[in-house]
């Protein structure tokens, strides 16, 4: 029996026509037209000697030999990918080591960190939390190559990466009380937005109490959650049962905050230089 090589780029349009049942879909995802695409399973039903479509409606259905070969078609491409990723990946000699405030963590890092994986896979990231006094000892004193922080450090070179909104947060349901002093869910003192509210308060001559404090974002998110108070955050932090009170409480507007990368004053290595180049914008 004669054995013929089966196409590589016919295999990954294949998968694709199969997966979206449509010949116009399938375009989209190989960058190919239609007729390419309705060309190039021809191509490939004439290797194979069998039809692998029939026609359902508009849509396209797979034949039961169509449905044999998706199996292999789909484990051909993805060992192929991996043999391609696994020569030409770039190879890191370090990790980058980063240290970051928690609402960094919280918010930007997530995204930040799937377009690392998806653009350099063999990268290891080691990441440290802390507040901005420590981060910024932690940068000088080299134990991270590079710092995510909302505070600023004006002794390191830095690039913002958003500039975000601040506004008053409390759970969907909350009501204040008309006549009381506003409750307030506050981090522990050194943290820049219990600074920002008691400042916007003070200088409005708003009444307020400490409601709740603790020292993690999550026991802030955890005393929202339970009605507690209102608290100072980025627009990142809402969730559907969380609102901002803003206008219904009438409240001080809150200026404005820059998530920061700082870089540290001396030489980063090669993979902390490739992930500051990533994330920045521009």
């Amino acid at each position: 029996m004669n054995v013929r090589d089966l196409d590589l780029p016919l295999l990954r349009t294949f998968v694709a026509a199969a997966e979206r049942q449509n010949f116009a879909l399938a375009a989209e995802k190989v960058f190919r037209t239609q007729a390419a695409v309705s060309q190039q399973m021809q191509r490939l039903e004439a290797v194979v000697g069998c039809s692998l479509f029939t026609r359902v409606g508009r849509n396209k259905r797979l034949t039961d030999q169509g449905v044999r070969l998706l199996e292999y078609a789909r484990r051909i491409v993805m060992l192929n990918d991996e043999a391609y990723r696994a020569i030409t990946q770039e190879v890191f000699e370090h990790p980058v080591k980063i240290g970051a405030c928690v609402d960094a963590v919280d918010t930007l890092l997530p995204e930040y960190l799937a377009m690392c994986a998806e653009t350099y896979p063999g990268l290891r990231i080691d990441i440290q939390v802390g507040r901005s006094r420590w981060l910024g000892s932690a940068l000088r004193r080299g134990e991270v190559d590079l710092m995510l922080d909302v505070a600023p450090h004006d002794e390191f070179h830095h690039v913002v990466l958003r500039t975000s909104p601040v506004v008053w947060i409390a759970r969907a349901r909350f009501r204040a009380q008309p006549s009381a002093p506003l409750p307030l869910v506050l981090v522990d003192s050194g943290c820049l937005f219990r600074r920002m509210a008691m400042e916007v308060l003070t200088q409005s001559k708003r009444p307020w109490r400490a409601a709740f404090q603790t020292s993690t974002l999550t026991g802030v998110r955890a005393a929202l959650r339970a009605g507690l108070g209102i608290t100072p955050r980025t627009s990142e932090m809402l969730t559907p049962d969380l609102k901002v009170v803003d206008q219904e409480l009438n409240l001080p507007r809150l200026p404005p905050i820059s998530y920061r990368l700082y870089l540290r004053p001396d030489d980063c290595s090669d993979s902390a230089q490739k992930f500051s180049a990533l994330i920045s914008p521009g």
